[in-house]
């Protein structure tokens, strides 16, 4: 996950920034946005990827679909593929 952060941030420079925080410096980092797995992307207000992504195309079409949202105000967006583990056994 680090090597995609790190491979996309030049990319998505224009609408996001990417921010390494250790966490064990940082606890109150912790509490405020609710990390307990080991590889958190936060998306905004507690919403999380918390699990790790290897596509770099499929982070970049996740951070520009909730950046889309968010410049036309919403706060709920739509993700461009379906994360549900609703068929996942």
């Amino acid at each position: 996950m680090d090597e995609v952060l790190a491979s996309v941030a030049e990319t998505i420079k224009n609408f996001a920034v990417i921010y390494l925080v250790d966490i064990t410096e940082v606890p109150d980092f912790n509490t405020m946005y609710e990390l307990y797995d080991p590889s958190t992307v936060i998306t905004g207000n507690n919403n999380k990827i918390n699990w790790a992504l290897k596509d770099k195309q499929e982070f970049i079409d996740i951070v520009e679909t909730v950046y889309r949202g968010a410049r036309k105000g919403r706060g709920l967006v739509i993700a461009p593929k379906d994360y549900s583990t609703k068929y996942r056994y």
